[in-house]
């Protein structure tokens, strides 16, 4: 797959299908890689990319910081994700796009319509993050990275990774920047050479900025309540997607289409019948 670079940040990605561009911010929180689309609970169950790619052209890509993408140790914020996206359209000549978000791939969405709301047609924010055991959880994460950081030191974290060879979201003791490690040896050089107090201050702003609510993080809801864009939410209902959060983003988003089904009942052809059709629609 092809690798270009946004803002000094190695990005994979790849472009499938034919149609109006859709951009698609993975799912599988901080392992948010291509692969998820297709692999991962719901997305396996449902297989969205088998029918959006016959209509439209899916651009896919490892969010910075997993798979083979690139990262750089800052306090990664909602807008530096945006900027990869926006980033990518900008490498492949495109100005407008429908844009789709999984899991916590849909924070960036809203985020990215907020920042560029000339940019996106529409915005399908499938399972969204939140709800309260959504944020403890994410805390909890960052504060067990931190926890070994302090005992360890950077050289242990990366001997760990090395070892487990497990993202940030399957092993936290590796932390935000574990994926990178494994790949890029120049970024491992300078991992180890930091500051590990700054590097700690780090981690625990990144762990705030990204998880400020017991709803869906992204974007202000004073900002989503100014949006004049189409969106369909489809729910969640677990520990990290509660249902919860879809409704928030339902009562938030002026334009907001709420599919009102169970996730036991989304299954693949209702799931990929509801999908068209809402983009469809939007692009009237």
């Amino acid at each position: 797959m092809p690798i270009v670079d946004i803002d000094g940040i190695a990005t994979r990605f790849e472009v499938i299908g034919n149609g109006p561009p859709l951009l698609m911010f993975s799912p599988g929180g901080f392992n948010a890689t291509i692969e998820q689309w297709s692999s991962l609970g719901i997305y396996a169950r449902t297989k969205p990319l088998d029918h959006l790619t016959k209509q439209y052209t899916c651009i896919l890509f490892d969010r910075r910081e997993t798979g083979q993408s690139g990262g750089r140790v800052e306090r990664v914020t909602w807008a530096d994700y945006v900027a990869q996206g926006k980033g990518l359209l900008d490498h492949l000549g495109i100005r407008q796009a429908h844009l789709m978000g999984g899991c916590m791939g849909c924070s960036p969405v809203m985020a990215f319509a907020v920042a560029h709301p000339e940019m996106v047609l529409s915005m399908v924010l499938y399972w969204p993050v939140g709800g309260a055991r959504y944020r403890l959880t994410g805390h909890q994460r960052f504060a067990e990275h931190l926890a070994y950081v302090h005992q360890h030191g950077l050289e242990q974290v990366v001997a760990l990774v090395q070892k487990e060879r497990k993202p940030f979201g399957a092993d936290p003791r590796g932390g935000p920047w574990a994926s990178v490690l494994l790949h890029d040896a120049e970024f491992t050089a300078r991992y180890v050479k930091q500051n590990v107090e700054q590097y700690k201050l780090v981690v625990a702003s990144m762990a705030r900025t990204l998880i400020d609510r017991d709803t869906a993080p992204g974007a202000e809801p004073e900002d989503l309540m100014q949006l004049d864009i189409p969106a369909l939410i489809v729910p969640g209902k677990d520990a990290s997607h509660a249902t919860s959060a879809a409704r928030y983003l339902e009562e938030c988003l002026p334009r907001a289409e709420y599919w009102d089904v169970a996730p036991a009942d989304q299954n693949e052809e209702r799931s990929a019948e509801r999908l068209l059709q809402f983009l469809a629609a939007a692009s009237v």
